[in-house]
Parts: structure tokens; sequence; C-alpha cells
């Protein structure tokens, strides 16, 4: 019997447009026989579902149920693609944990922690993983360059401590950039992070679990052609080489993906995840977790796993099976 899954898409930050191709991905390949997909738009408070003829139902959000003409439609299971907040963050899975309904992602407690980079980081530490020095500013924290720049050095990144697609990142080089690239990044959340450069290789490797296995995908090296990767290199064609598998010896391969499934274990990961990595001097710096990655054509993961030769229409089938079981 065909499942009735609900894909929610669109969310409140400025991953909107990458959630957005994400979605028309998802949707595309997922397999019709087993599951009718409904896509949801989820903006602030309008949580919508648009008819291929143009027609707009809205979402009983008492419920999380679907009133069309012909019927009232209940979901099976929830295929979350918004990145940032509200699907990235924990509050959707919240909100689906008391409407009892599965979804694709990691859970509440997960999802808040590890979109906080700050906290992520420090439990990182805690796992025995190396992490570039960090400073935490809040908004109502004094900017002070020179005691920052003696905990991170120069150059240094600047970033919103709960973001993603490099939204409000900037490379600072000296002491006088420090407060507007602090300033842009307070645009997109109300804490920063200060954050050590390392010089090295970026790396990114996803991983899911499927029938009690954790199946970690090959690896994959982003050469970016810009300063660094940042939003614009990331979703624009030519801007960055991403070499999956990456060239890596068989041993750096080897404690790459050990670690990750190390961490997606001891984060108590679901769904598919993308651990990000910094290589420098033989030595792997963890930079963050993606617990909802890109899953556009232009992403990742989509592209791992066909180095895999697990076709995405299988992946995705993969990871609705997993949360079917719950």
């Amino acid at each position: 019997m065909q499942k009735t899954i609900a894909l929610v898409m669109g969310g409140d930050s400025g991953e909107y447009e990458v959630s957005m191709q994400s979605a028309v991905m998802i949707r595309k390949n997922i397999d019709p026989t087993q599951y009718i997909v409904y896509p949801i738009l989820i903006r602030g408070r309008n949580w919508t579902y648009t008819t291929d003829q143009g027609l707009v139902f809205h979402i009983n959000k008492n419920d999380f149920s679907l009133q069309i003409p012909e019927k009232k439609v209940v979901f099976d299971a929830v295929f979350i693609a918004i990145h940032g907040t509200p699907g990235e963050d924990g509050k959707l899975q919240g909100y689906f944990d008391l409407m009892r309904i599965p979804y694709t992602s990691c859970d509440l407690t997960v999802s808040a922690l590890t979109f906080n980079k700050y906290f992520c980081n420090d439990l990182a530490i805690q796992y025995g993983m190396n992490v570039p020095a960090t400073v935490l500013l809040r908004r109502y924290d004094a900017i002070k360059p020179e005691a920052i720049l003696a905990e991170t050095g120069l150059p240094c990144f600047v970033k919103p401590n709960k973001s993603g697609s490099s939204c409000g990142v900037s490379k600072v080089k000296s002491a006088d950039e420090l407060e507007q690239a602090v300033a842009n990044a307070f645009k997109e959340d109300d804490e920063v992070l200060i954050q050590q450069f390392i010089e090295g290789r970026e790396l990114a490797c996803g991983v899911f679990r499927y029938r009690n296995e954790v199946i970690v995908l090959p690896i994959t090296e982003i050469v970016s052609k810009k300063e660094f990767f940042d939003y614009e290199a990331k979703y624009t064609s030519g801007l960055a080489d991403e070499i999956t598998p990456a060239p890596l010896s068989a041993d750096q391969t080897k404690e790459c993906q050990q670690l990750t499934e190390f961490l997606y274990n001891k984060f108590n990961c679901k769904g598919v995840v993308r651990f990000d990595y910094f290589l420098s001097q033989d030595k792997f710096w963890f930079l963050e977790v993606n617990t909802v990655p890109g899953l556009s054509e232009a992403s990742l993961v989509p592209k791992q796993a066909a180095a895999k030769e697990i076709p995405i229409s299988k992946l995705f089938s993969m990871l609705l099976e997993e949360t079917l079981k719950k």
C-alpha cells in the first residue's frame, strides 16, 4: 500500500532557495509506486499545499492534516527538506513529535544541539575531536578585537552561530575588518562565532543508517575558487571543484570515514547527515554537522551517493523506509 508523505520545504532562513531546490530533487525522485507526496511550503505561520492547478490549501496545524475537496489527507511520515530554521533546529521536530508523526531527520534534541555550532563544538571536543579555537559573541557583548584575536589569531572566520550555507560568513584578515564582519553575521543570528582559521583541505562526508547498518558515503574534497567556500561558491556552477571520492590516501580515507561513523553514533543522529572537516598536516579538524544537508542536484550528498552506486531514488526510499519503521 502506498504511504502518504508530506515533503516540507521553504523555511524562514537565508537557505530558503536551497530548500526549494532540494524539494524539487526529492519530489522528482521519490518512487511514485511506493509513496504519494504532498509538497508543503512552510513560511512563517503559513503552511500551505498548492495543487498543480494552482489551488492553495492550508495545513490544519492541530493535527498536521490537509483538507482538500476529495478528502482529508493524513500523513504517514514527513520528509524534512528545510535547511535552517524551523526544519534543522529542532522546532519542527518537536511539533511532529507532539503529533506523533515520524520524520526523516534527527530528533529535537540532536537537531537543536548540532544547529548551535558553539554547543556542538563543545560536545565534539568532549568526543576527542580537534576543533578550531572559538569565541562566542552575543548581542549585548562588547566587541574587544585585541582580546578576541588573541584567542583566534588572524586570519579568522566570523559566522552566525545558528545558520547554514555560509550565510553571513566572512573571512577576516586584519583587526579593523572584525567589527563589520561581526555586524554582518548579526544580521543572520543573535549569536556570532569568531573562529580560528585552519589552513588545510576542506572535506565533507555523508552518512545514514539503513537496516541497522551505518552507511558512510564517499568523501568529497571541496576546492573553492573564491577566498573560501561561501554561499556563492556553493551554489554557483564553476566557482568550486567538488571532487568525489576525495583524492586522499587509503589511511586518510579510512580515518575520515571512521570519524564520521563514530560521530554519527555519538551524536545519536538519524536520517542522512553530512559531517564537514578540515585536513591540516595529516590531522582532521571538526568543522560542523549538517542534520538536514542539501539534496539538490548541486548538493554533495546526492553526488556521494552516486559515487557509491546508490541511485538517488533508492537513497530516498531507504530514508523513508527507516523513517516509517518508527
